[in-house]
């Protein structure tokens, strides 16, 4: 599978809505923004869905927020950016739908049974199991 050009995929992110971003690109507050933003990236570029694909779900997650109330001073905007990611995976067959609730629950109980200041780790015995 050949790379995207980096003008298109320059391109593909100033399509996205209110991406938070400086004059280098996009930013982020916290490692896991990065993440679910390369994830999204990757997922597309990889063809499980377009990015006229992402970008509409995105916006339906937005535009949700928003006919919710929620402030739009883009402090949650990665937060809806993961919401689309997730339901956007389920919907393409990506990952079941159960198993990310399972992963999350996990992943809060770890964080909830951390001292403070020590790294959260998923105990083996709390993960999932792979998808086969």
């Amino acid at each position: 599978m050949s790379q995207p050009e980096p003008t298109a995929a320059a391109e593909r992110i100033a399509e996205l809505p209110r991406l938070p971003r400086d004059e280098g690109g996009p930013v982020f507050a916290e490692p896991w923004q990065a993440q679910a933003f390369a994830l999204a990236v990757r997922l597309s570029e990889q063809g499980h869905f377009t990015w006229k694909e992402w970008a509409a779900a995105l916006a339906a997650e937005l535009k949700a927020a928003a006919d919710r109330g929620e402030p739009d001073d883009g402090s949650r905007y990665y937060d809806h950016w993961l919401a689309a990611l997730e339901r956007l995976v389920a919907e393409k067959g990506l990952a079941d739908p159960a198993a990310l609730v399972a992963r999350k629950e996990a992943w809060a109980e770890a964080y909830r049974r951390t001292p403070h200041g020590k790294p959260v780790e998923l105990a083996a015995g709390l993960a999932p199991p792979a998808r086969r």
